[in-house]
């Protein structure tokens, strides 16, 4: 950091110089700027002052611009804004490259190589001093502002970030409305210019909870311009601030970050030193390079638990999609009885499912089949009156359900070898779940749960508060941290999404912050797309739990009057446990379900969740992804192909397979008239021996997908 000297002037002030050299030296280094480029060299920012002292950035790849002259700045509440009237006090370069190892991840190991350029600025009339920060990766750049340590900027409010995306075209475009409550919803794809949030797509099956303005989109953005280039624009590290939702003006194909306010309508709070999240454009020809980018994590902060041995991987089944397709339910009383169960008379419905006798079911399905943990949704009382009524003191997170021994439940886990998930559904109550944390807590280690799935469902209290503040940023990491001093693992649900945070918290272990599988069972649906894009969007942040392995498509099997159903193949179903990376994997269908079809559930059996090496073979957002990822335990590889709503026949080569060795592959794909929407759980398998030498030919059906087991033959 600057250190400001005693007579509060930057160093350049020290010149004894005359002012009218000063000048010229400063006009000077405000035209010419600063150039820092990747290492690579393919990838260009620069870097100027307007004549006004406004702070302004450039991207080029490949020497064509990629985003003009955009403006970058700070606007204050009650004080000078940093946007203008800056000089360059100091510019510092530098480079790093580095190996690090994920606790768990997509691969073993991680390069972080960039080249930065730390550019000081200075404020003489109000003596202040604000840092921008670039960092210029192989697939992208990323900046932020650095406040430092001062006199004249101590604690400050921020009332809006003047950052600024100006494209260069008229790109396709993959986005989701400004919602600042919620990112569940199905992506459109249009031109840039025909981004209007007006646009209610016909698969959401949502409204808008709370749309700020007619044209706020959410990141991370993916867009592929005319030329085949593809552009991302995301953020990295959110910690102590907001999420970055973004304005658009569509027809001028510009962007500019729209911050998520608080119940005051300020954005954030913050005393220096402190800084921003990182603002980040990934830019490639290659979408391969996006998807497959580690670049948000490595903006992240390394690793900050010292003691990382009870964070593991988990496959889990649970009582959860029957409640989504309507045979059992989350309370044990029933709407009808709220009043009584409010006045501590519960009654039962005979329909509650986290009853003792149906855990140890589920126990007992997970026992036989190798999985590792049981979710049990519903199990404390609370259920019977607690959405959308913003009441502050529905669950205390410790008291089961009369149905529900959660002692005995927890000695007949441990008796088979299972682990217990627990949840904690917030109602969006999130004061009255600080209250209750610690106790919530010490209640897993009482029954030995090691991993949490929390939920934040509603309004958020306090009232006027967003899903996306700084208020609920930092609670969601408030509960990452207070979980891993005593020793245990979150997945959060509705939460704001990941920026790369598992990095330095890896016992946050998943996060939802999408559009799930759930939403098949009682809504229009995810379109056959929709898991071809989250790749490039909401996972680039952080592990999802998406929850796929969904067996029986069509939701007429429970009750002949629905029409809802999985818009997926059940082997796209399959596919996904590669596509969608997450260490922790449910397979969400009942039991019942999968003792159908055996041969198909023995893919989730056998394939993996944690990695030591991932090969994207084929990427484009919005219609295919084929995904190769190693076993971190074993020379054992397993493939994942989709496609969106149309057929594909593709050839994939082996090639990154030992030369050494022969294989088994065992290939799930779809049968040939196998169709999402007709005939979705038409599959076939097949087995042959390989080589790297091989090529594998895959089909996939409409909405369809392959997955692949490749096994070393000893």
């Amino acid at each position: 950091m600057t250190i400001i000297p005693p007579n509060n002037q930057p160093e350049i002030y020290k010149m004894k110089k005359s002012c009218l050299f000063l000048i010229i030296v400063l006009a000077s280094i405000a035209s010419i700027g600063q150039t820092i480029s990747s290492p690579s060299t393919l990838l260009q920012v620069s870097f100027k002052l307007t004549s006004n002292g406004v702070p302004t950035y450039s991207v080029s790849y490949k020497k064509t611009p990629v985003v003009l002259e955009s403006s970058l700045g700070i606007k204050l509440k009650e004080t000078t804004d940093l946007a203008s009237n800056f000089i360059i006090d100091k510019t510092e370069t530098s480079s790093f490259n580095e190996n690090w190892s994920p606790v768990l991840g997509e691969q073993s190991e991680i390069n972080n190589h960039y080249n930065q350029l730390e550019i000081t600025l200075y404020q003489a009339k109000t003596k202040r001093i604000l840092k921008v920060i670039f960092r210029v990766f192989n697939e992208g750049i990323a900046f932020r502002y650095e406040f430092p340590k001062q006199d004249q900027l101590n604690y400050f409010i921020i009332s809006d970030e003047l950052t600024q995306f100006n494209l260069t075209g008229d790109p396709k475009t993959f986005w989701i409305p400004g919602d600042f409550d919620s990112q569940e919803y199905a992506y459109n794809e249009t031109k840039f210019s025909e981004i209007n949030t007006d646009i209610i797509n016909k698969n959401n099956g949502i409204g808008l909870k709370s749309i700020a303005s007619k044209f706020i989109v959410q990141s991370p953005l993916m867009m592929k311009s005319t030329t085949g280039l593809y552009l991302n624009i995301f953020e990295a590290a959110v910690v102590n601030y907001p999420v970055m939702h973004l304005d658009v003006a569509p027809t001028d194909f510009k962007l500019s970050a729209h911050l998520v306010p608080n119940a005051l309508g300020d954005k954030a709070y913050l005393q220096t030193p402190a800084a921003s999240p990182w603002r980040t454009i990934m830019v490639s020809n290659d979408a391969r390079d996006i998807v497959s980018s580690k670049m948000i994590l490595n903006l992240n902060e390394p690793c900050k638990l010292k003691d990382v041995s009870y964070i593991k991987p988990m496959k889990y089944v649970g009582i959860w999609w029957e409640m989504h397709i309507g045979k059992s339910t989350w309370d044990y009383a029933g709407s009808q009885n709220a009043q009584n169960a409010a006045d501590g008379q519960l009654k039962p419905s005979g329909k509650h499912g986290a009853t003792t006798e149906n855990t140890k079911r589920y126990i007992d399905f997970a026992a036989k089949n190798g999985f590792d943990a049981v979710l049990v949704e519903g199990w404390n009382t609370g259920w019977e009156d607690w959405f959308g009524n913003w009441k502050e003191n529905v669950f205390d997170f410790t008291t089961p359900y009369p149905d529900f021994k959660i002692d005995e439940v927890a000695r007949y886990a441990k008796s088979k070898g299972i682990k217990m998930i627990m949840h904690h559904e917030t109602s969006g109550s999130v004061a009255n779940y600080e209250r209750h944390l610690d106790r919530a807590f010490e209640n897993m280690l009482k029954y030995d749960y090691p991993a949490v799935k929390t939920g934040y469902v509603g309004r958020i209290i306090p009232r006027g508060e967003f899903h996306d503040g700084q208020t609920m940023v930092n609670h969601y990491n408030f509960v990452a941290q207070r979980a891993a001093d005593y020793k245990l693992m979150v997945n959060s649900h509705e939460s704001s999404r990941p920026t790369g945070y598992s990095r330095t918290y890896p016992n946050y272990i998943a996060a939802e912050a999408a559009r799930g599988n759930e939403f098949n069972a009682w809504s229009t649906g995810n379109p056959p797309m929709h898991e071809t894009i989250l790749p490039f969007t909401r996972l680039l942040g952080g592990p999802m739990d998406y929850t796929p392995g969904i067996f029986e498509i069509k939701m007429n099997h429970y009750d002949a009057s629905k029409k809802e159903q999985v818009h997926t193949t059940l082997a796209k179903q399959l596919a996904l446990y590669v596509t969608l990376y997450s260490p922790l994997q449910m397979a969400a269908d009942l039991p019942e379900n999968y003792e159908k079809h055996p041969d198909a559930f023995q893919f989730i059996k056998d394939v993996a969740v944690d990695w030591q090496a991932s090969k994207y073979l084929e990427a484009e957002p919005g219609d295919y992804l084929t995904v190769a990822r190693k076993d971190k335990h074993s020379d054992n590889w397993f493939i994942g192909a989709i496609t969106d709503e149309n057929a594909r026949d593709t050839e994939i080569k082996l090639d990154f397979l030992d030369a050494n060795k022969r294989y088994e592959v065992i290939l799930y794909q779809d049968a040939k008239d196998a169709n999402w929407e007709t005939n979705p759980m038409a599959y076939e398998i097949k087995k042959q021996t390989v080589t790297s030498k091989s090529t594998l030919k895959l089909h996939l059906a409409k909405g369809g997908g392959a997955a692949i087991s490749v096994k070393v033959i000893k």
